[in-house]
């Protein structure tokens, strides 16, 4: 198996709801989680440009000059394509760009908002059927060979999509969404995939709709949770970040919680050993029937 050129915390610190689109935090509250993430293993924050309506990686930069963090003690990732209709861009329409000049300019934007020379990972934001898998590999190979990202890979691509961008370009990692309650991955192929082709899964809303949303699926999965609760001593997300933990594709689950307290259990989920039929109670519950 390749050795990847960088090594990403496990657990993984989503940035979207630091800014505009959530708590809005200062400065002072931005550096303070950073350094809460740290002293609990968690190195690798994750990024998009329309964050906050294209706001919240400056403001994370801002804040990251002045946290006396070392580049080299962090990773970064960021995705670029989603054309978002805000202020901050002159779009009338929501769409993705995925030609060679703009993701160039897209990662040099975010490379000055977040204050550093390089990306250690950059991901295209999700599919556009305009998608031409050779501008996307001449981009990617001048933004290598000028330092500016080192990594590269997908964020919401089916295995075909994937193959597609990989016809052309090596595609390091795949951010896409996979909880107790979204596993379609399992089954579309998308985690077979990575695991056969070594490239990382990273999962966003890891807890999926479970404390969302009311529904006949998450009241099954919290009642089981009351269970496991008690059996393992632990809280119920971190029970959830377990069941994830467990699959062989070895996934990094990107948190999206603000809360120090549930960023430090986040991390303690590592621990959990959870037993073989535990893992398959949680999916029969949430699917509502025996596997096959």
């Amino acid at each position: 198996m390749k050795k990847r050129n960088t090594e990403f915390s496990r657990i993984i610190a989503g940035s979207m709801t630091w800014g505009k689109w959530g708590k809005k935090f200062s400065a002072k509250e931005m550096e303070e989680r950073m350094h809460h993430c740290l002293e609990n293993g968690i190195t690798t924050f994750d990024h998009a440009d329309i964050y906050g309506g294209y706001t919240t990686e400056e403001e994370f930069g801002r804040a990251f000059a002045d946290s006396g963090i070392r580049r080299d003690d962090i990773e970064l990732i960021s995705k670029c394509g989603i054309q978002y209709v805000c202020e901050k861009r002159d779009n009338k329409i929501k769409h993705y760009n995925y030609s060679g000049n703009y993701i160039v300019w897209s990662v040099e934007q975010s490379l000055k908002n977040l204050r550093t020379d390089y990306l250690d990972l950059l991901l295209l934001h999700r599919p556009s059927p305009l998608m031409d898998p050779s501008e996307i590999a001449g981009a990617v190979e001048k933004l290598r060979s000028s330092g500016k990202v080192r990594e590269f890979g997908l964020s919401n691509f089916s295995p075909s999509q994937v193959d597609l961008v990989k016809s052309a370009v090596e595609v390091s990692a795949n951010q896409i969404e996979f909880s107790i309650t979204e596993f379609s991955a399992m089954h579309n192929g998308s985690l077979d995939q990575m695991i056969v082709e070594d490239i990382t899964p990273m999962a966003w809303s890891p807890l999926g709709k479970t404390f969302r949303e009311k529904t006949p699926q998450t009241e099954r999965v919290q009642q089981l949770l009351m269970d496991l609760v008690v059996k393992y001593r632990v809280s119920a997300d971190q029970l959830l970040l377990a069941w994830i933990l467990k699959h062989p594709a070895a996934i990094h689950p990107v948190i999206g919680t603000t809360s120090p307290e549930r960023i430090t259990n986040a991390v303690k989920a590592l621990d959990i050993e959870m037993e073989l039929e535990d893992w398959f109670a949680l999916l029969v519950a949430s699917q509502g029937h025996k596997v096959p």
